[in-house]
């Protein structure tokens, strides 16, 4: 049976039902409600809360409890994202998984409390120095973020990576009806855990690199691609959007249909690994294309760089790509579909 619950709510009750055995983390706004969240029930369950000092000690935290074996998580919006950089790099350095979650706001520095995307490029090329990367998913609803985050860590473990759900603002405050699956039994035998016995237990190896992180990073790409194609089989044109976003993107393709308008959407849910395979299976089927239209939430397109990184590797590099970036609001349908009259008409240029 679904109830109302509020995004940041679910994602922590989701969290207990997949299985999170830690959590260590600080309060910020937009997110602060999951660890209050967390803190009660964890209790309840018998598990381990802690609010650490600061971002930098919560993500250091989590590391030693993975370390050990233990399902563990934090989150924290784009200003203590920034400040857990270092120990994200050193969780891939040694091949622990970890279950992250940033609800972000906008904006550089402190930014302000409104909802954004713009943590986009930062989380998706890993955020850290050296060679690396997080699988980054980015739900659309608040039932999404539930099942994205069910399933996190059996995907951090697979891969011995850490996986981020990359929320918003606006996602973590509002409230939509959620069905939560049953809590997940976890019996398997990690095998590369310290157990303080002394052992060697596998222990905590790091691959040979550059060769093995570059092989695991591959196999993701391979795998993991996750993303919803809506109405794209004849589009003239083909909105890009993840997130919040997508949702008005897909009203206002909706509308434009009924109008008579060749339009469709590619909706990411994978950010990292970027879904290509998308655009590749679109270059495939679909003749008629003539552009594509990025809508996001940022002050100057980063969705946007990827988009033209997957035409590209789909042989649809001449056609023109369009950004529309609403900066601190979430684009609603009627300016994606005033955007999209301008482009038709030639009254906006491609950004590339």
């Amino acid at each position: 049976m679904k109830k109302m619950w509020k995004g940041n709510h679910a994602i922590a009750e989701a969290a207990m039902r997949a299985g999170c055995q830690f959590y260590a983390g600080y309060p910020i706004t937009p997110q602060t409600e999951v660890g209050e969240y967390l803190s009660g029930r964890m209790e309840e369950l018998g598990r381990t809360f802690i609010q650490a000092e600061n971002e930098m000690s919560a993500v250091y935290m989590i590391f030693g409890a993975y370390a050990c074996g233990m399902r563990s998580m934090t989150s924290s919006s784009g200003p203590g994202f920034s400040l857990k950089q270092e120990g994200i790099g050193y969780l891939c350095a040694n091949n622990l998984p970890a279950v992250l979650v940033n609800v972000q706001r906008w904006g550089p520095g402190l930014g302000s409390l409104d909802s954004s995307q713009t943590d986009y490029l930062r989380d998706t090329r890993g955020g850290g120095n050296g060679d690396y990367r997080v699988i980054v998913l980015a739900p659309n609803s608040v039932q999404e973020t539930v099942d994205l985050m069910y399933n996190a860590w059996d995907l951090a473990e697979k891969y011995r990576n850490p996986v981020e759900i990359l929320s918003e603002g606006s996602l973590g405050q509002m409230m939509e009806p959620v069905q939560f699956p049953e809590f997940k039994e976890r019996t398997e035998d990690l095998g590369w855990t310290w157990d303080g016995t002394g052992r060697d237990h596998k222990k905590l190896s790091s691959p040979e690199k550059p060769a093995a992180t570059r092989m695991k990073l591959q196999l993701i790409t391979e795998n993991e691609q996750r993303w919803e194609s809506y109405r794209t089989e004849d589009a003239e044109y083909i909105l890009v959007a993840f997130g919040l976003p997508s949702r008005s993107a897909k009203n206002a393709v909706n509308q434009l249909r009924e109008k008579g308008e060749k339009v469709g959407m590619i909706r990411p849910i994978s950010v990292w690994p970027f879904p290509f395979k998308a655009f590749e299976e679109t270059a495939k089927t679909n003749k008629c294309l003539k552009g594509f239209l990025s809508v996001e939430s940022t002050d100057a397109g980063q969705l946007i760089e990827d988009v033209v990184l997957a035409a590209k590797k789909a042989d649809l590099g001449t056609l023109p790509i369009y950004g529309l970036f609403s900066g601190q609001h979430i684009p609603k349908a009627k300016e994606i579909m005033a955007f999209y009259d301008d482009v038709k008409e030639g009254r906006e240029k491609g950004v590339f």
